[in-house]
């Protein structure tokens, strides 16, 4: 069976509506699942309307390729735990950067030997080869430092940038080369060169900034497949990676805000670097200790008040924590206690992280806060709760002009009444930075596995509490 150019055309257009309606629909947990399928039927429709168009005279290796992929991705999804999802995200980016280059130069060899290829399609070939290769070894970088197989701080040395800038001067220009004379030598080069800078373009990113750089490589990705639309021929393709091309470049600005950074400075700067000088605020706070508490004292706290606000992280999603928290938020509204949940824009290792947990475990939406909506809140608060967060809840953002995260927004968590926070030791967070709330006065810390630590806070209100 094959459709004619015109269907094609008309399913193509279907599958583009419901492309944006997804990501309408992914601006808000309520509507998320929503969003998702119509993304599913979107790409569902795509996928038929190209399989039965006239450009498909083979379907051999297309079904050995879907199963074998519908195979590795099933697998994949049943096991990835939430905590492993920016590695995932980011290993999924790499593939997509792979694909643009390994059609753009498929797409050369098979119309050079045709004898042909034009200018502009060598265009573009050379653009699909430069954006591809930048993605890939960009994701794997990412990946790398998310998955803990390589130090999350930042590699700097002299001369970074003057070699990132001789790097992408040279693949441009030989991209234009390879454009103009079809040089294979060109081709070789601008895909080595593209790979190297793509990795030298990561590696001095640092942890704290790797939430955008998600975002950034998911929008080199949208634009890595733009450009093998353009190979191809593909309306479809084009208009996919365009949208996701720019929606992954307003988030990452959206982000960068969020955490006061440039976003020029986020991407070729790095992030996490020791400063010199002066001891930092941090240095002096910790000559004053901090002071450990129970598990009782915090109940104590806790079911006496009129607001609890929970502020969940990186530290929760690793815990599982939570169901915990879910059963944890019940008890507390029992007693008749106002609980709400903190998000920081960049909590967790990717934009929306916590939100996703917190839905898993079935937590009411009108439960869950942005940072500018609770902020003011938080003096009026009796108990905040911190769950494995750290640098968006460190007060040295706006305290100390030596710390590396100084300007950047923050959870106003340290104005609550009391202050528990749960963390397994006193390693700092993903950034290496030292958080002063440790040290405030009214901060307590409750050393241990954060799920067991909620699960005794759980049975301890069953009990009776105090």
């Amino acid at each position: 069976m094959e459709i004619s150019a015109n269907t094609q055309a008309i399913a193509y257009l279907i599958s583009a509506i419901l492309f944006i309606l997804a990501l309408k629909g992914l601006t808000h947990p309520a509507s998320a699942r929503r969003g998702n399928f119509l993304g599913m039927a979107g790409m569902a429709i795509a996928i038929v309307a190209t399989l039965l168009g006239n450009e498909v005279h083979s379907y051999g290796f297309i079904v050995v390729g879907v199963l074998v992929g519908a195979v590795i991705g099933t697998v994949v999804a049943a096991r990835v735990q939430m905590t492993a999802m920016p590695q995932l995200v980011a290993a999924l980016h790499s593939f997509v950067g792979m694909a643009a280059v390994l059609v753009a130069i498929g797409t050369f060899l098979n119309h050079d030997a045709a004898g042909s290829l034009d200018p502009v399609m060598m265009g573009e070939l050379s653009a699909g080869i430069i954006i591809g290769a930048i993605t890939f070894s960009g994701s794997v970088v990412a990946f790398a430092k998310l998955q803990g197989l390589v130090s999350g701080a930042p590699v700097k040395f002299k001369g970074q940038h003057a070699l990132n800038a001789a790097i992408a001067l040279a693949t441009v220009a030989l991209g234009v080369h390879f454009a103009m004379t079809e040089s294979m030598t060109s081709l070789v080069l601008i895909t080595l060169l593209a790979f190297i800078l793509g990795f030298t373009l990561i590696i001095p990113i640092g942890g704290a900034d790797m939430p955008v750089i998600i975002s950034m490589l998911n929008s080199y990705s949208g634009w890595a497949a733009a450009a093998t639309g353009f190979t191809l021929g593909n309306l479809l393709l084009i208009i996919v990676g365009a949208l996701v091309g720019f929606s992954g470049a307003i988030l990452s600005y959206i982000m960068c805000r969020a955490m006061n950074r440039s976003i020029i400075n986020v991407v070729f700067g790095g992030f996490g670097s020791e400063s010199e000088g002066a001891p930092s605020a941090a240095g002096v706070a910790a000559e004053k200790g901090v002071k450990s508490a129970s598990v009782e004292d915090a109940i104590y706290w806790m079911e006496d008040a009129n607001k609890v606000i929970i502020v969940p992280g990186y530290g929760m999603a690793v815990a599982q924590a939570q169901h915990a928290l879910k059963e944890l938020m019940e008890l507390l509204e029992e007693k008749e206690v106002a609980v709400k949940f903190a998000i920081h824009p960049v909590a967790g290792r990717m934009p929306g992280h916590m939100n996703v947990l917190l839905a898993e475990a079935d937590i009411p939406y009108d439960h869950v806060m942005e940072m500018d909506e609770i902020n003011p809140e938080f003096p009026t608060a009796d108990v905040t709760l911190v769950v494995g967060a750290n640098d968006v809840v460190n007060p040295a953002a706006r305290t100390d002009s030596s710390s590396p995260i100084y300007g950047m927004p923050i959870l106003d968590a340290a104005k609550a009444r009391q202050v528990y926070f749960l963390k397994r030791s006193m390693n700092p967070g993903y950034s290496g930075v030292d958080n002063l709330l440790f040290y405030q006065d009214n901060t307590s810390l409750i050393f241990g596995d954060a799920k067991d630590t909620i699960e005794g806070m759980v049975v301890a209100l069953k009990g009776g509490g105090h």
